[in-house]
């Protein structure tokens, strides 16, 4: 008789070891390690390789979530079995959108649970009146044991099952308390062993840390087929989706809709949304084309530049990456003589979208020295490129899509690298480096 090993895991942190330890290497603590299941135990049977073309290709049909930019982002749906991890901060709207979701796919005849391990029946409720999902097929349990949730599955046999939050639910036979590393991991596995067996789609809602990364193990994020981060600014209604991980499709794509008063809803034209209060003749603004996934889009970048009071100036940045900022206002010192150095300098994009690609560099430029200069720009006026270190003015990826954008908009002017091809109806105002750009601009100092 084969002899097999006995495995020992940290009821702290889930760390496994082949033989017994004092002290966790991992998490550093003293005394967790209790004997666990034998190494190489199966609790199913190995299954019997077949060719790849004998698979059957029509079980990963996917079930729309009759949520447009949602299926935008899923690439049309859920797919049977798949587990979908949805993140963001507290007071995004995670729980509606879930919600949300599952009652659309409800009142299209798709039978859902929703496993509301945070908040009661009576709280739920009372936030599907207010989004008017109150479908028959739409089923809610208050539960937290992970068991429980398996044989309310077994029970009703759901479509699509939601859980919120995986960090509140807990395994009664794992260690540890609910939330905790090992509890969250283990509970995962489960629920991901959960859809594989019953095909069912499996949501589950996570919460974010400070820096803004998915909390629990980073093994989360691995047992899971798809990541998407619920993101946006408490101050503004904007949300946008996006996906960090798909297994299933792109994570190109972008869904943006606006938190109303009645839940989440599609924004039509986010381009003038963010354009619609606009000051065509105030100092320091410029309009950046950026590409957010596939979708192109016309965000105003706006810099405010004063004299600065502190041994050192501010560097203040809002929906703008602080460090191409830094680098930016090293090439406008050394390359095209306009410093900052005894001044603060403000920067934000409006209308809460964050502008992080370095195609918006020129943009975030123009904008500075406008605000340095004290000269607005003319009114139907663009930019785009990446700035190198030498002051070069870069090509961008797709920006005959980015300028068709801005040219629907009402833009008719935009200044761009040499390299870029022409479109039609736009004048291209090109430009080798920094100097080019500022006098296309005409922001070229006495």
């Amino acid at each position: 008789m084969t002899r097999t090993s006995v495995r020992y895991r940290c009821s702290e942190c889930g760390y496994e070891s082949a033989k017994w330890l004092g002290r966790c290497p991992d998490c550093g603590e003293w005394g967790g390690f209790d004997e666990s299941t034998p190494l190489g135990a199966s609790a199913t049977p190995p299954g019997r390789p077949v060719p790849v073309a004998a698979v059957d290709a029509t079980a990963s049909v996917r079930t729309p979530t009759r949520l447009p930019e949602v299926d935008r982002v899923l690439g049309g749906g859920l797919v049977p079995g798949s587990v979908t991890l949805v993140g963001g901060e507290p007071g995004m709207g995670k729980s509606t959108l879930v919600l949300q979701a599952l009652g659309a796919m409800a009142a299209s005849g798709v039978r859902c649970l929703l496993v509301c391990a945070e908040e009661s029946a009576a709280q739920v409720r009372m936030r599907a009146d207010r989004l008017q999902t109150l479908a028959p097929d739409l089923l809610l349990v208050a539960e937290t044991s992970v068991p429980a949730i398996c044989a309310h599955v077994d029970a009703v046999a759901p479509a699509v099952l939601a859980v919120d939050s995986i960090q509140t639910v807990q395994d009664p036979d794992a260690p540890g308390a609910p939330g905790s590393v090992g509890q969250v991991r283990d509970c995962a596995h489960r629920l991901v062993r959960l859809a594989k067996d019953r095909d069912v789609a499996i949501v589950l809602v996570g919460h974010v840390t400070k820096d803004g990364a998915l909390a629990g193990p980073r093994a989360l994020e691995h047992v899971v087929d798809t990541v998407l981060s619920f993101e946006g600014d408490r101050h503004h209604g904007l949300r946008m989706l996006r996906a960090l991980k798909h297994r299933f499709g792109a994570t190109d794509e972008l869904g943006l809709m606006e938190m109303t008063g009645e839940g989440l809803a599609p924004l039509a034209d986010p381009s003038a949304l963010f354009l619609g209060d606009r000051r065509a003749d105030a100092p320091g603004s410029f309009v950046v084309p950026i590409l957010e996934g596939a979708r192109p889009l016309c965000v105003e970048v706006q810099a405010l530049v004063g004299p600065s009071q502190l041994p050192v100036p501010r560097r203040v940045t809002q929906s703008v990456d602080g460090n191409r900022l830094a680098m930016l206002l090293a090439v406008m010192a050394r390359r095209a003589c306009v410093r900052t150095s005894q001044s603060d300098v403000y920067v934000s994009a409006a209308g809460g979208v964050r502008v992080a690609e370095p195609g918006a560099d020129l943009g975030v430029l123009l904008a500075i020295v406008s605000s340095v200069r004290d000269q607005p720009v003319r009114a139907d006026m663009v930019a785009l490129g990446e700035v190198g270190l030498g002051g070069e003015v870069r090509q961008v990826p797709q920006a005959p899509r980015r300028l068709a954008e801005a040219m629907r908009l009402g833009f008719r002017r935009a200044i761009v690298p040499r390299s870029t091809p022409e479109v039609a109806g736009m004048e291209l105002l090109r430009a080798d480096d920094v100097i080019d750009a500022l006098a296309a601009a005409r922001l070229v100092g006495d």
